[in-house]
């Protein structure tokens, strides 16, 4: 089949052919339709990934949208979430005309849906979604900080707060112009982390006493400034370290406020969760109370979509494979 390779660790992927997938008991043939590009993807892809990267040559790609071919409890032509059980990471992943999974990691997805968008909803929507949804829920009229509201991940995660009763959305982020979008999508202020007193920034555009929840994608410079602006009791979830490793919170903000500093993963959610409030999510952006902005790749194209990944592209990257 034709599929995109990572024939070097460090290098762009290469369009080559790589062995058709066959199909054992209690998996699903699938015909790839959209695959997005994930950090993850990338990580495993230069060698950086903590748990290491599949035998080379080898197909990248953590999850994707696609049609059952064939199955045994799903049935053909079904259209399906797929991620999990190693693709990508330990075994060929999705970036190729076909892929074999256990159906257990499949999610049937609505009819009609676009699927590019209900790709691009998988690990990146759910980790801005599940924050707000499941970790620490949004409670009505509260005020939500997201930091790194200029991302995919930071955008669902505001306007999933919005839409679970917020009463008030403040964005915090680099870039003037995605921050310009994060208005258009619900924010009721912007603030740019590039403040010289980003706390006092932080704080002000909150109002009040401050944040009572943090959504962080961070890490770094930006939490320790959110905990200093947050309010008594708040809740800080972090899913991310985009900004560094460390972050030096000052026992003062955390113990003096009785701060909850919460860690979140879908790794470490559970499958029944994760399922359950992706099709949730797809239900959302199907009605358009959650959009996404999309960049999109045909296969041949697959090493200019990687780069775009690997810079930061500020969208969503989806590469996107013909309907057979």
């Amino acid at each position: 089949m034709h599929a995109a390779l990572i024939t070097e660790l460090g290098r762009l992927p290469e369009i080559g052919e790589a062995p058709d997938p066959v199909r054992g008991g209690g998996e699903a043939l699938i015909q790839v339709l959209a695959v997005p590009l994930n950090p993850i993807d990338v990580n495993v892809g230069a060698g950086r990934f903590y748990g290491g990267s599949p035998a080379l040559p080898y197909v990248p790609g953590c999850e994707c949208v696609g049609r059952v071919v064939a199955g045994e409890a799903l049935a053909a032509r079904t259209l399906v979430w797929a991620h999990g059980a190693g693709m990508g990471v330990r075994r060929d992943g999705a970036l190729g005309e076909f892929l074999v999974v256990p159906e257990d990691v499949c999610v049937p997805v609505p009819e009609g849906s676009d699927p590019a968008l209900a790709a691009a909803l998988g690990i990146a929507g759910l980790a801005g979604w599940l924050p707000v949804a499941v970790r620490a829920p949004v409670q009505e009229g509260e005020t939500v900080l997201v930091l790194g509201a200029t991302g995919t991940v930071g955008l669902v995660a505001l306007q999933g707060a919005r839409l679970l009763g917020a009463g008030r959305v403040v964005a915090a982020g680099r870039r003037p112009e995605a921050l310009e979008r994060a208005l258009r999508l619900g924010a009721d202020a912007v603030v740019s982390c590039e403040e010289p007193d980003l706390a006092a920034a932080l704080r002000e555009a909150c109002g009040g006493d401050g944040p009572s929840l943090v959504v962080d994608p961070l890490w770094g410079e930006p939490v320790v400034a959110a905990a200093k602006a947050a309010a008594p009791g708040a809740r800080i979830v972090n899913i991310g370290q985009s900004a560094g490793p460390a972050a030096p919170l000052l026992s003062a903000d955390v113990r003096g406020k009785q701060l909850n500093v919460l860690g979140h993963s879908n790794f470490g959610t559970s499958r029944e969760v994760l399922n359950r409030e992706y099709l949730r999510l797809v239900e959302l952006a199907g009605s358009g109370e959650v959009e996404l902005e999309i960049e999109r790749f045909p296969l041949d194209r697959a090493a200019e979509a990687w780069r775009r990944q690997a810079e930061g592209a500020g969208v969503k990257v989806v590469v996107d494979l013909p309907a057979g």
